[in-house]
């Protein structure tokens, strides 16, 4: 039982980061529809949990080192192919708007120009690829529990604190931008995006797991655990839609409405999290193509790094609303793909 819980926290890690922390990804897919935003998210963990299942199981059983031999395993070649150059794309689209991001909260927080974060957080990146990144990474990405501790303080002061309904916040939320047409294609568009965001890293970390039914409850309990993130997330951002729902970073808004000093450290937090996905992504692009630390791979992502700095510019909040629904659309070949393999391939799936 021990370590189905430490996979269902490593898949959360994988699957909770930057953007959620945010709270604008959480806004434009879910908090933008109001109540029917909720359900949205309900529904949203179901599928986290029955996806995080499929992906942790066919990564034990094919005992993968890769993406690629698994999705061409049950999609064939020429749609593994596809595929593969989607995922490639969202790596640098998100590491892009991960850059983008880090303006937002030094601006937000501290009354910087955007370009003094984006300037710092691409140097910075640029800098990480140039030496071992495994140990910085690492760091890092210790700060998940923290997140998740202050995603649920968040949530239980914003309840006992907030001098209204539900009912009431209705049309404020819904005059918000929203990632999609209507809620449960929003939805399913989030999990769509964050499963093809975090398909890679899952299915490798499953090859570490030779026993398949710790990694299937590892997977399913960890996609029921982002559900309930999601879920009590939107509920704060719902609590707070009139004092946050015009920021690039609402939580970080509702951090620093609670107290200048948690907002600080949230602050903090919330760009070495930006830092840890804005490194993943880039390095996971770069390797794509060339070996690890070559000087061909850090050329490349230099290149890569300076054109994300460039195209942030455009601004965070308009970079989520345009890359991540079109993200989203991209990965549900990936998804449908999922939800069917244990149909197509049973002897895959079952012993």
């Amino acid at each position: 039982m021990k370590k189905v819980f430490i996979i269902a926290s490593a898949f959360i890690g994988i699957i909770v980061g930057a953007g959620f922390a945010s709270g604008q990804e959480i806004l434009q897919y879910f908090t933008s529809f109001g109540r029917m935003g909720t359900i949205g998210a309900i529904i949203a963990g179901f599928l986290f949990s029955y996806l995080g299942m499929i992906l942790m199981r066919l990564g034990s059983r094919m005992q993968t080192n890769s993406h690629q031999e698994v999705i061409n395993k049950i999609s064939g070649r020429f749609l593994g192919k596809i595929i593969d150059y989607i995922l490639v794309f969202i790596l640098l689209g998100i590491g892009i708007v991960m850059i983008a991001g880090s303006g937002s909260i030094l601006n937000q927080q501290f009354g910087l120009p955007n370009f003094i974060g984006t300037a710092i957080m691409s140097g910075l990146v640029i800098l990480t690829m140039m030496i071992d990144i495994d140990k910085v990474v690492t760091v890092i990405a210790g700060l998940t529990p923290f997140l998740i501790i202050a995603v649920i303080f968040f949530f239980i002061y914003s309840v006992f604190t907030m001098d209204t309904s539900f009912s009431l916040l209705e049309g404020a939320a819904q005059e918000k931008p929203s990632a999609a047409s209507n809620w449960i294609i929003s939805a399913i568009n989030y999990v769509s995006l964050a499963t093809a965001m975090g398909a890679s890293m899952t299915l490798v970390m499953a090859g570490n797991e030779k026993d398949e039914k710790i990694a299937s409850w590892g997977g399913f309990l960890g996609g029921l655990g982002v559900g309930v993130l999601v879920i009590i997330n939107h509920l704060t951002i719902f609590a707070n839609i009139g004092t946050v729902g015009n920021l690039e970073m609402p939580s970080l808004g509702i951090a620093t409405n609670i107290s200048p000093f948690i907002g600080g450290i949230y602050a903090i937090i919330l760009f070495a999290m930006i830092f840890n996905s804005a490194v993943s992504m880039f390095f996971s692009f770069g390797t794509r193509f060339f070996e690890p630390r070559s000087p061909k791979f850090k050329w490349f992502v230099t290149v890569a790094i300076i054109v994300g700095f460039i195209v942030s510019f455009f601004g965070f909040t308009n970079l989520v609303s345009l890359f991540y629904p079109l993200f989203g659309y991209l990965g549900m070949l990936l998804i449908i793909i999922l939800i069917i393999t244990p149909f197509r391939f049973r002897s895959l799936m079952n012993k």
